[in-house]
């Protein structure tokens, strides 16, 4: 991913085709060692190649693996249980309130402690 990226922000400053010691030296500026493999790797799998269309090759293909999004909510009717889960935590509470005559209270005769 180091060297992806390395390549990309050479892109993105304006190097079309951003070479070895183009990558080289982001990396460096990075205090980031250089990996000479995954560099001639990575170049020689995107030589000829525009980003552009390359990134756009890569989200068609994302796309085919769907979208899962975030899980829960259950079916519809979510907003009306979720008000009847608040208005039932709202009573709970007046409730507790209500009770009064606890160990610190004063209606209940006892001492204070």
């Amino acid at each position: 991913m180091k060297v992806i990226s390395a390549y990309m922000l050479c892109v993105l400053g304006g190097n079309a085709s951003p070479g070895a010691d183009d990558i080289k030296k982001v990396l460096g500026s990075l205090d980031i060692e250089a990996d000479d493999a995954a560099i001639t790797l990575f170049l020689g799998k995107v030589a000829g190649k525009d980003l552009a269309e390359t990134i756009e090759a890569g989200k068609a293909k994302l796309s085919k693996f769907g979208g899962g999004g975030g899980g829960g909510g259950g079916g519809g009717g979510g907003d009306a249980a979720a008000a009847e889960e608040v208005e039932e935590e709202k009573e709970e509470e007046e409730e507790e309130v209500e009770l009064g005559g606890g160990l610190f209270g004063d209606d209940d005769g006892g001492a204070d402690y």
